[in-house]
């Protein structure tokens, strides 16, 4: 028995996981993990807001109801960018 897919994914980007810890991201068979600590915007938003991803260009998702503009780089070493603005 085969258990393949049928058809083909419809979006290329989509939040697979929320816990108490962050969100997870899956793009182009890459799965990213944003922790609510370098990426504070996400915590306490309601579900259907953090599912609501565009990919505006390779690599880079955009969250509309959040407002939230982030790079694949940005999510992969939040190190690099200090300047974290927290959410009101």
């Amino acid at each position: 028995m085969s258990l393949s897919a049928l058809g083909n994914s419809t979006s290329a980007v989509e939040v697979t996981n929320i816990s108490a810890h962050g969100v997870w991201l899956l793009a182009h068979d890459r799965e990213f993990f944003m922790s609510y600590k370098n990426f504070p915007w996400f915590k306490e938003q309601r579900v259907s807001a953090i599912v609501n991803v565009e990919e505006q260009s390779p690599g880079h998702f955009y969250w509309p109801e959040l407002d939230v503009d982030l790079t694949a780089e940005i999510i992969e070493h939040p190190e690099r960018f200090p300047n974290v603005a927290h959410s009101t």
